[in-house]
C-alpha cells in the first residue's frame, strides 16, 4: 500500500508547530511575567528554571519552518510573503531575547541587570504578539492568485488579528505561571498561582471571544461548525470547558502539575479545533495541503531523515526535562 506522503508530512509539520507552541510557549510566558515577579531574585530563579531547556524548545520552530519549506514549498512561499514583517519581527525578538538571556547573567551592575531584564521581557512579549497576530491573519484568510501571494504588505493587520495578538501572550503567561508553580516554592510559587488564576480566566475569556468572532472573519468556519459534522466540531469547546474547570480546581488546591498540564490541554484543544476547522487547507480557503505538496519523490526522499530526526529530538528533549526536574535552586543556576 502506497504511503500518503502529503498527509504524513502535514501531520509532522502540524506536530512540530504544536510542540513549539506548547514548549516555547511556557518559557516565553515566563519572560512575559518578568515585570510582575517582584524582587530581582525571583527573576533570577524564574530564568534559572528555563535556562536548561529554552533553546531546545525553539528546535521545533526550526523543524516546522524547515519542514514546510521542504514538503510544501508553495505554502512556504505564500505564507512567508504574507507574514514577512511579522516573521522578521518575531525572529529578531527571539534573537534579542536570547542575547538578553546571556548578558543578564553577566551584568556587572544591578542597573545593567535590570536593563537586560527589560530586554528579556520585551523580546518575549514581542515574539508572542507577532505569533498571535499571525494566527489571527491565518484564520481570516490569505489572498492567493496564480500560486502567489496577492495581498498587500499590511493585509495581516485587522481588529481580529490584534485580538489574537493579545490573546496568545495571555495564554503563554498562563503556561509560564503553571511552569513556575511547578519549579518554584515560597513567595514565587504564591505569585505563580495568583497569576495562573488571572491568566487562566483571561485565556478562557479570549478563547470564547476569538471563537465568537471567527465566523465573522471566516464564514466557512460557521458552515463547518454548525453543519452535518457538528458533533465533531463540538469536541474542542467541550474539552476547553472541562479543562477550564480542572485548571481552576487545581489552582485552588495548589496542584502545580495539574495546573501546568491543564493549561497545556487548553492549548491542545484549541489547536485541534483550529486544525479540523481549516482542514484540508494549508493556505486558508485557497490551497489544500495536497495541492501545495512537493513532488512525491522529494517527499519520499526526505521522510526517512525526518523519521530518524524526530525521535532524536524527542529523546534529548525528554532527557533534558528529566535531568533538570524538580524545584529550581535559589543559589545555583545559569552561568
Amino acid at each position: 500500500m502506497a504511503l500518503d506522503l502529503p498527509l504524513i508530512w502535514g501531520v509532522l509539520i502540524a506536530l512540530a508547530v504544536f510542540l513549539y507552541t506548547a514548549l516555547d510557549g511556557f518559557d516565553l510566558g515566563v519572560g512575559i511575567l518578568f515585570p510582575v515577579l517582584g524582587a530581582e531574585s525571583n527573576r533570577d530563579r524564574a530564568m534559572n528554571s528555563i535556562a536548561p531547556i529554552w533553546d531546545g524548545n525553539e528546535t521545533w520552530l526550526v523543524l516546522g519552518g524547515g519542514g514546510l519549506f521542504a514538503a510544501f514549498p508553495l505554502a512556504y512561499s505564500v505564507l512567508l510573503t504574507a507574514f514577512y514583517p511579522l516573521i522578521i519581527g518575531m525572529l529578531l525578538a527571539l534573537v534579542f531575547r536570547g542575547v538578553a538571556f546571556e548578558f543578564r547573567f553577566k551584568a556587572a551592575t544591578p542597573g545593567t541587570k535590570a536593563s537586560w531584564s527589560v530586554a528579556f521581557w520585551a523580546g518575549s512579549l514581542t515574539a508572542s504578539v507577532c505569533q498571535g497576530i499571525m494566527l489571527g491573519a491565518f484564520i481570516q484568510g490569505i489572498a492567493v492568485n496564480d500560486g502567489g501571494y496577492a495581498g498587500g504588505w499590511f493585509d495581516w493587520l485587522s481588529p481580529f488579528s490584534l485580538l489574537t495578538g493579545v490573546a496568545v501572550p495571555c495564554g503563554y503567561a498562563l503556561l509560564g505561571s503553571g511552569w513556575l508553580a511547578m519549579k518554584a516554592d515560597g513567595g514565587l510559587a504564591d505569585m505563580a498561582y495568583r497569576y495562573a488564576t488571572r491568566c487562566g480566566l483571561g485565556t478562557v475569556g479570549f478563547i470564547v471571544l476569538v471563537s465568537a468572532c471567527t465566523p465573522l472573519v471566516d464564514p466557512d468556519a460557521m458552515n463547518r461548525w454548525f453543519g452535518q459534522n457538528m458533533i465533531l466540531y463540538g469536541v474542542a469547546p467541550v474539552a476547553v470547558a472541562v479543562l477550564a474547570v480542572v485548571l481552576q480546581g487545581a489552582i485552588a488546591k495548589r496542584r502545580a502539575g495539574i495546573v501546568f498540564f491543564a493549561s497545556q490541554g487548553l492549548f491542545c484543544a484549541c489547536y485541534l479545533g483550529f486544525a479540523i476547522t481549516k482542514y484540508p487547507f494549508i493556505i486558508p480557503n485557497s490551497v489544500t495541503f495536497r495541492a501545495a505538496a512537493a513532488d512525491a519523490s522529494a517527499l519520499g526522499f526526505l521522510l526517512p531523515g525526518a523519521l530518524v530526526l524526530l525521535p532524536i529530538i524527542l529523546g534529548y528533549t525528554a532527557y533534558a526535562y528529566w535531568i533538570f526536574r524538580g524545584k529550581t535552586s535559589t543559589t545555583e543556576g545559569y552561568h
